[in-house]
């Protein structure tokens, strides 16, 4: 029989040890590099895109929302778009030109030169990922990768990687979102 209990103890100590090591690491580092980069992006009226698949597009368009909403505190809204949230754009995508396509396609029509793309991937390995990196850089764009433990392997296209330490894909996302959060506080902390 297995030991539920026994289970979701072996589960938090897991996350508990990856936020240590995150912690210790030098990704706090580049978080506050990377809020310092969206705010002086966002004062020269830039924009945020963002993107990932499955989990990962779920926590885009939640980050998203929290730069057009609010965070913490109330204050001026922030452009910021979810490259995972329209259906309609998804599909005709990926049906004309297919699922690689997904994102560079959205990246080409509405991407400027000096915003920011954020792409969540927690193998580096997605070809729609790699595909909106390429196409962000080509038009002179901030590129921000975040992923797990390996390393991004077209690592001159991105100015920041976020590499979470860890293995599992939860808990990847789990790092991820905890990072996430706390760049949405440093933003919001320095926006009126």
């Amino acid at each position: 029989m297995v030991d539920n209990i026994k289970i979701l103890k072996k589960n938090i100590l897991i996350t508990k040890n990856n936020l240590e090591i995150l912690i210790k690491s030098d990704l706090l580092d580049q978080i506050d590099k990377l809020s310092k980069l969206i705010c002086n992006s966002l004062k020269k009226k830039n924009k945020i895109l963002f993107c990932g698949n499955g989990g990962s597009a779920s926590e885009a368009s939640h980050i998203a929302a929290e730069f057009v909403g609010r965070y913490l505190k109330e204050r001026k809204e922030q452009p910021a778009i979810s490259l995972t949230t329209d259906n309609s754009i998804i599909t005709a995508i990926g049906n004309d030109y297919g699922f690689k396509e997904i994102f560079s396609k959205q990246i080409k029509a509405i991407g400027n030169k000096k915003d920011i793309l954020i792409a969540l991937s927690t193998s580096g390995k997605s070809e729609n990922i790699i595909n909106a990196i390429k196409s962000a850089k080509k038009k002179g764009m901030i590129t921000v990768l975040f992923t797990g433990e390996q390393k991004f392997k077209f690592k001159k296209l991105l100015n920041i990687e976020i590499n979470a330490p860890a293995k599992r894909v939860d808990r990847i996302q789990e790092l991820h979102l905890v990072l996430l959060h706390n760049l949405c506080e440093l933003v919001e902390l320095k926006l009126k």
